[in-house]
């Protein structure tokens, strides 16, 4: 059922996008069970975090996906719509640390789903989940001449791996959301499988080919090999709604927290496929 046929301002636009980006952070925190990664059942590989935590900081960011999405409606990509952005982006992480005492709950959600929010702002509403993407790689593409200079986990990471990290996936386009995530969440429900077990596939479809810099800073390149071979094979003995590839990824969500590994950069990913997915279904 569509919410609104079409835009009817930069507020209502706002409003409708902010709304949706909110409950895809509520979706895929709330996705039970997922290996390393806060959920309804645990704290997955997070000492400092639940899921309480989640739901207060996907809440507290709702206004900060309205203004990006206000002030990037029916504009087009630009520097001074990155860095508007950005100064909003910036301004969220601080009401995101205030709300959870410090904690780093969404930081790279903020980037992947700001910069679809203000793509799906500039579209219009019939628009497919690869132009928004493309178009919040547009604005992604464009420097912002007031971030921070300090080195950030993820970019050491970076250095150190030869991955393009966050900000690589962004500037092109989406690639794991659009190629990878998407047709599995797709296809898994053309196939009768249950929404649970869609999103969770998803999930695994993300971890088996995203670089995730999150688990390189954790666990390094064992980490990842790890999880991307692991998720492979549940998928290949038919995903979590086979017995056997529901044992096994318990099996990975144990062995996840004993190894303090946390597949976050795909859980960002996750979410903002649950955004893209509810955008087509409502617009």
């Amino acid at each position: 059922m569509k919410l609104l046929p079409q835009w009817g301002n930069a507020y209502e636009c706002g409003e409708l996008l902010a709304e949706l980006a909110t409950t895809a952070l509520i979706n895929e925190a709330e996705l039970t069970p997922k290996p390393g990664l806060v959920d309804l059942n645990n704290s997955g590989a997070h000492n400092d975090l639940n899921i309480a935590m989640m739901r207060i900081s996907a809440y507290t960011l709702r206004d900060s996906f309205s203004a990006m999405a206000t002030i990037a409606y029916q504009q087009r990509p630009s520097q001074i719509l990155r860095e508007q952005l950005a100064g909003i982006g910036r301004e969220a992480e601080r009401l995101m640390m205030s709300a959870t005492g410090g904690v780093n709950t969404h930081r790279g959600a903020i980037w992947a789903l700001g910069l679809l929010t203000a793509g799906a702002a500039i579209c219009p509403l019939n628009s497919s989940s690869t132009q928004i993407a493309a178009i919040a790689g547009g604005i992604a593409r464009y420097s912002d001449r007031y971030a921070p200079t300090q080195d950030s986990n993820g970019t050491k990471v970076q250095r150190r791996f030869g991955v393009s990290g966050a900000r690589g996936e962004a500037q092109n386009g989406f690639p794991h959301v659009i190629r990878v995530a998407l047709p599995m969440l797709k296809s898994a429900r053309r196939n009768g499988v249950k929404e649970l077990h869609a999103r969770l596939d998803t999930l695994l479809a993300i971890m088996s080919t995203l670089e995730d810099t999150c688990l390189l800073h954790r666990g390094g390149q064992v980490a990842l090999e790890l999880i991307q071979q692991t998720s492979r094979k549940i998928l290949s003995v038919g995903g979590t709604s086979s017995s056997t590839g529901w044992d096994l990824l318990h099996q990975l969500d144990a062995e996840l927290i004993e190894r303090h590994i946390s597949p976050s950069g795909c859980a960002d990913l996750l979410a903002a496929t649950l955004f893209l997915d509810s955008f087509e279904n409502v617009c």
